[in-house]
C-alpha cells in the first residue's frame, strides 16, 4: 500500500469547510461550535454539501426512506456485498466539528485517495451518512442506522416526535430528505467507522490510535414526575408534593448506588435533562420531566441498574406522594466488535509504529448497529483538551485525523479483497 497516502491537508480542509455549516459562536466563552441538529436546515445544508463532494468524486448516491445517504464506488466484483464506512453529520446543539463528521469525511478521503492512485478494489466501497445518530432531537440515538439494520421498524421511527411535536416523517418531508430506497438495507460485507474518541484515555496516555473492542450497553429513560404546584411562601414544607424534590432525590440515590459498585466497576449514570413546570422562582414545581442515561459494558450490570431505577421510582412515589411515569426511549445491549476487523486495525497500527491500545467505547455509535448484521469495527483518534466532546472545545489535530483516515483507508483495501 506504499502508493496509497491520505492527503491530510485535503481532509482537514473538508472538516473546516463543513464546520462552517451550522457554526454557532458562544459569546460567553469566545468559542465557535457546531449546531446541526438532526433534520433541521443546518443538517440539510451539511448533507447537501457532502453529497456534492460525493458526486464530484464520482460516487453514485442513493437515499433510503429514513434519509440515510449511501455513496457507492463500484468495485471489480460489484455483485459482492460492499465494504461500508461511515458515521453521521448531525450534532448536539453545543457540538464540535469532529463528532461524526470525521468518519464521513474520512470515508470521502479514502475515495479521493483511491481515485488519485487509479486503484480499484475488488468489493465495492460505500460511504454511509446516517440520520440522527445523536438522538438529541427525537429521543433515540442511532435512529438511521437502527432502521437500516432492522432493529427499529421504519413506521416506529417515522412516528417519533421532538419536543415541539414535529415527527421524524414531518421533518424529513420539510427538507425533502427521505429517499425511495427500502429499509432495512442489505447487510454489507463489513462496516468500519473512524471516530474521535470523545474521552480522555488516548490523550492522557499519549496513544495515537484506539482499536475499539466494543461498545457498552445504553439505556435511556424519560421520567415524568407529577406533584402539585403551590405557592412557595404559603405552603408548609410538610404539605408539599414537590416534583423537583423527587428528581433531586432520584439523582442522589442513583449516584450513591453506582458508587457502591453494585452494578460493576464501569456503570455510569447521568440525569442530563431536567425540565420543571412552571419553572418559576416562587412556585413549587407541579411537574418535572427528566432523563436518565445508564451505561455499562456488562449486560447484567446494566439490567441491575435498570431494576434499581424502577425500585427507586416506586420508593419515591410512595414516600413523596408524586406519580412517576417512565418511558424507555432507547436500549442497546453491549456489543463486541468483530475480531478480524480489530486484527486488521491492529496490524495497520503496528505496521506504522503508531502507539495504540484496545479499548471499549463509552459512547454509542452507528457501528454498534451494524455489528448485529455484519462484521464491524471502529478506530479512535485522540481528542485534545482531555478529549472533551459534545462541546465547542472538541478538537483533534490534523495529524491525528490524517492518521485515522490512513488506518481506515488501509482497512478498506484489506477487507475489500
Amino acid at each position: 500500500m506504499n502508493d496509497l497516502r491520505i492527503d491530510s491537508d485535503r481532509l482537514w480542509a473538508s472538516i473546516e469547510d463543513l464546520a462552517r455549516i451550522g457554526a454557532v459562536h458562544w459569546p460567553d466563552t469566545g468559542l465557535t461550535g457546531v449546531n446541526r441538529l438532526a433534520l433541521t436546515q443546518a443538517d440539510a445544508d451539511g448533507r447537501a454539501r457532502v453529497r456534492e463532494w460525493f458526486e464530484d468524486a464520482g460516487l453514485q448516491v442513493r437515499v433510503d426512506r429514513i434519509g440515510n445517504l449511501w455513496a457507492r464506488r463500484a468495485g471489480t466484483a460489484p455483485e459482492l456485498p460492499p465494504v461500508v464506512a461511515g458515521s453521521h453529520l448531525d450534532s448536539v446543539p453545543t457540538g464540535g466539528a469532529f463528532d461524526g463528521a470525521l468518519g464521513v469525511l474520512a470515508g470521502l478521503e479514502v475515495v479521493r485517495t483511491l481515485n488519485a492512485a487509479g486503484r480499484l478494489t475488488r468489493r465495492s466501497f460505500e460511504v454511509g451518512v446516517f440520520t440522527d445518530e445523536e438522538g438529541a432531537r427525537f429521543g433515540t440515538d442511532m435512529l438511521g442506522s437502527a432502521v437500516a439494520c432492522g432493529r427499529l421498524p421504519l413506521d416506529e421511527a417515522l412516528g417519533l416526535a421532538d419536543r415541539d411535536g414535529v415527527t421524524v416523517a414531518q421533518a424529513l418531508a420539510a427538507f425533502d430528505l427521505a429517499g425511495l430506497h427500502p429499509v432495512p438495507a442489505p447487510a454489507p460485507h463489513c462496516f468500519l467507522e473512524l471516530h474521535v474518541e470523545q474521552g480522555p484515555i488516548l490523550h492522557r496516555a499519549g496513544d495515537e490510535l484506539g482499536v475499539v473492542t466494543g461498545v457498552q450497553g445504553i439505556s435511556w429513560t424519560e421520567l415524568t414526575v407529577t406533584g402539585r404546584s403551590a405557592h412557595a411562601g404559603t405552603t408548609p414544607m410538610a404539605l408539599r408534593v414537590d416534583a423537583n424534590l423527587a428528581v433531586a432525590r432520584l439523582q442522589v440515590a442513583l449516584h450513591e448506588a453506582v458508587a457502591t459498585g453494585a452494578f460493576g466497576p464501569d456503570q455510569r449514570v447521568t440525569i442530563g435533562r431536567i425540565a420543571p413546570v412552571p419553572n418559576r422562582i416562587n412556585v413549587i414545581a407541579g411537574q418535572c420531566i427528566c432523563t436518565v442515561d445508564l451505561r455499562n459494558p456488562d449486560e447484567a450490570g446494566l439490567a441491575a441498574a435498570e431494576q434499581a431505577l424502577d425500585a427507586l421510582i416506586t420508593t419515591l412515589s410512595d414516600e413523596l406522594g408524586v406519580t412517576i411515569e417512565a418511558r424507555r426511549t432507547a436500549r442497546t445491549r453491549p456489543i463486541a466488535f468483530d475480531p478480524a476487523v480489530q486484527a486488521a486495525f491492529t496490524a495497520i497500527a503496528e505496521r506504522h509504529g503508531w502507539r495504540h491500545r484496545h479499548m471499549v467505547s463509552g459512547a454509542g455509535h452507528d457501528a454498534q448497529e451494524f455489528a448485529a448484521v455484519c462484521p464491524a469495527g471502529m478506530v479512535f483518534v485522540p481528542g485534545e483538551h482531555d478529549g472533551i466532546s459534545h462541546n465547542p472545545l472538541e478538537y483533534s489535530t490534523p495529524q491525528a485525523c490524517g492518521r485515522g483516515a490512513q488506518a481506515l483507508l488501509e482497512a478498506v483495501v484489506t477487507l475489500s479483497e
